[in-house]
């Protein structure tokens, strides 16, 4: 669905791209919640409102996308695992709130071509 697309590759690009702000070390954001629990949150924010958005998925589509956002879990925790128990700084949630509407972004496209 995503996971395939070029669009997915630029973004994993993109997080690469900026994986020096996460070793940047700087005053914890106001929730002191760690790298790893914000990416998880806030990636699973955005599923819920896609899902609720696009009420028109089947069930079939719903196990697909959660399959690829464990998929997409897996690269990100990966590519972050030196920093994922680390709270994050208020740059690094701004980064991380980015990068999981850019993964919501990539499902309503992969959603609209399905109806298409």
């Amino acid at each position: 669905m995503v996971i395939d697309k070029p669009g997915y590759e630029h973004l994993i690009q993109f997080l690469t791209e900026h994986l020096a702000l996460f070793t940047a070390t700087g005053p914890a954001a106001r929730d002191g919640k760690t790298i790893g629990v914000l990416l998880e949150e806030k990636i699973a924010e955005q599923i819920i409102t896609l899902c609720r958005q696009h009420d028109e998925l089947e069930m079939n589509h719903r196990s697909l996308i959660i399959r690829e956002v464990d998929g997409i879990m897996y690269d990100f925790q990966e590519v972050l695992s030196s920093v994922l128990d680390k709270p994050a700084t208020e740059h690094q949630l701004e980064l991380i709130t980015e990068i999981s509407l850019l993964i919501k972004n990539l499902f309503d496209t992969a959603i609209a071509a399905l109806f298409d």
